[in-house]
């Protein structure tokens, strides 16, 4: 098993590209404590898990907020002993998010407490931990989208990933010598229920598609790989680095019709 006796923290595990992250790290051999504002979605992961004969546990937890952030890091330790892998994954994409003019300066700022300062929120809390522990792996989902710039704009989701995207370099290097590797995973776009709520019309999701040379959307399961091998002892020279997963859009200038 490729994580066998480790113990993995995942936010937004609940639904999506974390839920599936939950279930294949357990497969693995990991330990999951499974965070989410979502107490349904999240208690549903976890029956998932112990169902495939894993062990998680759930915490309630707004990565918005430092005391959660704390309390899910302590739940790791509680629970299984230790923290060896942080996912962090939560997020949202509100449909108000548009460009500089039109966006709300309350959407800008919903965005960035949860897109970016739980980024920060987790890694606070978590290195020290990961340290107790003697190293282990950071991912934290950022997108493709902070690599690239679209006419269809979420200017505060844009600006959220590109900073989870210099987040992730700059604590790449200051911790590459303690054993601590964080890498940035830049998924395309998903099939999931955040993004296919916001696309809610065939003229949107195909607005998308036209630019995606392989011609479809991800799945949440693609995700959850990338995120095991970044987890995983096999990329243990791999930090700072931005994983981008994304169907082939950014290396594309047209597409195959």
């Amino acid at each position: 098993m490729r994580l066998q006796d480790k113990v993995a923290v995942i936010t937004g595990g609940g639904s999506g590209i974390g839920r599936e992250t939950a279930v294949l790290f357990a497969k693995e051999g990991a330990a999951i404590v499974v965070a989410d504002v979502n107490d349904g979605g999240g208690e549903e992961t976890v029956q998932m898990v112990r169902q495939a004969g894993g062990q998680a546990t759930y915490i309630h937890a707004d990565v918005s907020r430092a005391a959660d952030c704390d309390a899910m890091v302590q739940a790791a330790e509680t629970n299984f002993g230790k923290l060896n892998v942080l996912f962090n994954n939560a997020g949202i994409m509100l449909s108000q998010d548009d460009d500089a003019i039109n966006t709300e300066e309350a959407i800008w700022d919903l965005t960035m407490a949860l897109n970016l300062k739980g980024v920060y929120l987790g890694c606070k809390y978590g290195i020290p931990a990961l340290r107790r522990a003697g190293g282990g792996s950071i991912i934290n989902t950022a997108s493709f989208v902070a690599l690239l710039g679209a006419a269809t704009p979420q200017l505060a989701y844009t600006a959220s990933k590109g900073g989870v995207l210099s987040m992730t370099r700059e604590l790449a290097v200051i911790h590459a010598r303690e054993n601590i590797r964080v890498n940035a995973l830049c998924p395309g776009p998903l099939r999931t229920e955040l993004l296919m709520k916001f696309l809610n019309t065939e003229e949107k999701r195909q607005r998308r598609l036209v630019h995606i040379p392989m011609g479809r959307f991800g799945e949440a399961k693609e995700m959850a790989y990338a995120a095991l091998y970044l987890a995983s002892d096999e990329s243990s020279y791999v930090t700072g680095s931005e994983f981008v997963v994304d169907g082939g859009i950014t290396a594309a200038y047209i597409t195959p019709e």
